[in-house]
């Protein structure tokens, strides 16, 4: 606010607002708007909000018109000396003046408190930046370590992968091999003809020389028939026809009655 400016400010600390209309002047030399001037002027014995000066002569406290009307400006100094003229306006330049000064020094104030506070934050700001920077350079060093760890893996995984498709390999040639020797036991079993008497000897039944095949097998008793089955079979080898058998008891029974 310069000198020119037409317009005061309340000097209330949480009010700040334009001056207009009536206005609450004190002798310490501040103003107070209508609202808080009619609030705080109302008790006894009265207090300036701004420099806590006790308020108790008489013209100590002035509801004054901001803007008063030609008929009162024509009369309010009207009959007066010169020099007293002179000096209620030097007293109410000097009124002005002190609340150009205050207002300036407030708004000093001001500026200087905003600046402590964006030098502050600039500084929080400065550390957290650093911070911040330490955070993202250990975060780097970490991804740099996984990504080093994750080639590792990848490296280790194409391995075991060339590993495993080399036993599939040879798994699926030795597989060829089985089946193709499977296949020949097969085709050889197939063309190899049975031994004889492989299935009566199987099942439990021994064919018998023919009487008319071999006739020198009439002429011999049980003692031939165990030299000739002995002769045909290798030594200490025990033939299936040494056992007892009930058909072979019913033979020689047979033989002897003849």
């Amino acid at each position: 606010m310069s000198l020119c400016d037409d317009t005061l400010l309340c000097n209330f600390p949480k009010c700040r607002s334009k001056l207009c209309g009536f206005a609450w002047v004190t002798a310490c030399s501040h103003a107070f708007c209508d609202q808080h001037g009619s609030g705080e002027f109302s008790r006894s014995p009265a207090i300036c909000p701004a420099c806590s000066s006790a308020l108790s002569g008489k013209l100590d406290i002035v509801r004054t018109e901001l803007s008063p009307s030609e008929e009162y400006k024509a009369m309010v100094l009207a009959g007066l000396r010169p020099e007293t003229v002179l000096d209620i306006s030097a007293r109410a330049l000097a009124f002005w003046t002190y609340q150009v000064h205050q207002e300036r020094m407030y708004q000093e104030y001001s500026l200087s408190r905003a600046e402590g506070q964006v030098k502050q934050m600039e500084k929080v700001l400065t550390q957290q930046n650093q911070s911040r920077e330490l955070e993202l350079g250990a975060m780097r060093g970490e991804i740099a370590s996984l990504k080093k760890v994750t080639d590792e893996y990848k490296r280790k995984y194409s391995e075991v992968s060339e590993r495993l498709m080399e036993r599939n390999r040879q798994y699926q040639k030795l597989q060829g091999l089985y089946d193709s020797l499977r296949l020949r036991n097969m085709v050889v079993g197939e063309r190899e003809p049975a031994p004889h008497g492989a299935s009566d000897f199987t099942s439990g039944v021994v064919r018998q020389p023919s009487p008319r095949g071999s006739p020198s097998f009439l002429g011999m008793g049980p003692e031939g028939d165990s030299r000739l089955f002995s002769s045909l079979e290798p030594e200490g080898a025990r033939t299936f026809f040494q056992f007892s058998s009930p058909a072979r008891e019913r033979g020689r029974c047979f033989i002897k009655k003849h």
